[in-house]
């Protein structure tokens, strides 16, 4: 979509793009430049959230920085105007528009303010005036006693706006969605502004009363009902990444009919390999670890069981069966958990996928992951081994058939050729939608796994 409008030949908008895939909307998350700023095409001017990833958003023009429209930490539907460009400062005045959205102050007071106009705070308009306006054709010119009421509708109206707390519109929606009436909010800001600040502070418990003593209470009135002590609660507004992953899990797990397997597996001679591998020259700069391996064993096995890579097309009533892999890793970042995914994974060789993993986990770790990176996935490993978890039943990632999930590798006593041994051992699950796999081709791929981790040759010889 269309991301820029010209004012004027001096002045120009950048728009929110919409950067995934159908998204309406994003939250800026920081702003990087302040009016003022000389911006050059190409640079990034903020960083903002969708629902699948932060994404830095570049200028495509030269300028100087007029207004930003909204606030850092202020939702922002696709095609809204969210900064104003000067594209040839020092030409003229700055065109009329909307005031940027940055601190709240009030208008002069009333006395001060133009015949006709109302006190407001910025980003409201004016109160509807008395200004006169034309007659409309056959209208009748109004007489005293109209002249009289229509200026008292006017005195109700400036009363009505005068007593209007001012708050800024984030402020007002964060006060909704708290259910908090702005009219018992005691302001702080600046001209008697309601900040943030004032609107957490009102809906914040209030602390516990003191208790009362015994010789007190026979003349204590009507008990109270007890308030929870300030600090018991947080209340962390679910949005961006975090909705768009409660939302498709939701959609995933009451949509796919899951089915999950487990099986627990002697993985000595892959750790033996992952050494082994660590000293290869030819894996040189690239970081060798048992998640590697696992990714390789779980290509081999669908590429001997390929009717697993497929998704279920609800619309048309098919099964669409993947000739590729999109192999998606969960990871988990400050922003929740996300599963970006290795494009074509089937057709990398053993460092190119050590190199692809390494990209994908510091770029998911930096919070720079690309909804282009998280799309188009077609199966997936979640590693709950990382966190000392020994397995778990994870939920498909939507729009795809299986998922494996990996345990802690710890060292446990195994019968190893007729003897109680110490060995590694770590236990797969995996799940898959029952709809289009079913149970025989499920565990013919959670088997051949199992059975590349406790003989790694077979990477040779079944690859």
């Amino acid at each position: 979509m269309t991301t820029m409008t010209e004012t004027s030949a001096r002045f120009r908008e950048f728009k929110m793009p919409d950067v995934g895939e159908g998204l309406t909307e994003a939250e800026i998350l920081k702003w990087f430049v302040q009016p003022g700023d000389t911006v050059t095409d190409g640079q990034v001017v903020c960083e903002v959230e969708t629902a699948k990833a932060a994404v830095e958003l570049p200028i495509p023009f030269d300028g100087v920085v007029h207004e930003l429209r909204f606030p850092e930490g202020t939702t922002v539907d696709v095609g809204e105007v969210i900064i104003a460009v000067d594209v040839a400062p020092g030409s003229g005045d700055a065109p009329a528009g909307p005031e940027p959205v940055q601190e709240a102050v009030a208008e002069p007071a009333a006395e001060e303010a133009p015949k006709g106009r109302q006190p407001v705070l910025v980003g409201y308009g004016v109160a509807e005036s008395s200004t006169k306006r034309r007659a409309r054709k056959g209208a009748e010119i109004p007489g005293p006693a109209a002249a009289a009421a229509q200026a008292e509708i006017n005195g109700h109206r400036a009363k009505v706006a005068e007593s209007r707390p001012l708050a800024k519109p984030p402020v007002r929606k964060l006060a909704k969605d708290l259910g908090i009436d702005l009219a018992t909010v005691t302001p702080t800001g600046e001209g008697g502004v309601i900040t943030r600040e004032d609107v957490r502070a009102a809906a914040a418990p209030a602390p516990a009363e003191a208790p009362v003593r015994a010789e007190e209470a026979v003349a204590a009135p009507a008990p109270v009902e007890a308030v929870a002590p300030a600090g018991r609660e947080t209340r962390i507004p679910v949005k961006g990444v975090r909705k768009a992953i409660a939302q498709a899990m939701v959609g995933s797990a009451f949509t796919a009919p899951h089915v999950t397997e487990f099986v627990t597996v002697d993985v000595t001679r892959t750790m033996k390999l992952v050494a082994e591998l660590k000293e290869d020259k030819d894996m040189a700069g690239v970081r060798v670890n048992p998640l590697l391996v696992i990714a390789k064993a779980l290509l081999v096995a669908i590429k001997r069981n390929p009717a697993v890579n497929a998704a279920w097309d609800e619309a048309n009533q098919e099964i669409v069966q993947k000739h590729y892999v999109n192999l998606g890793i969960a990871a988990a970042t400050p922003r929740g958990l996300i599963v970006p995914n290795i494009k074509d994974a089937h057709d990398k060789t053993l460092p190119e996928l050590g190199e692809a993993l390494a990209d994908l986990v510091s770029t998911a770790r930096e919070g720079k992951t690309s909804p282009a990176a998280m799309a188009g996935g077609t199966v997936t490993i979640t590693n709950v081994g990382v966190f000392g978890v020994d397995t778990g039943t994870p939920i498909l990632n939507p729009g795809e058939s299986a998922i494996l999930a990996v345990g802690a590798i710890k060292l446990q006593p195994w019968v190893h050729k007729g003897k109680v041994k110490p060995r590694q051992v770590t236990t797969l699950a995996l799940s898959f939608d029952h709809r289009l796999v079913d149970g025989e081709l499920g565990s013919k791929v959670l088997a051949d796994v199992a059975a590349i981790l406790e003989q790694p040759k077979r990477l040779i010889t079944w690859g």
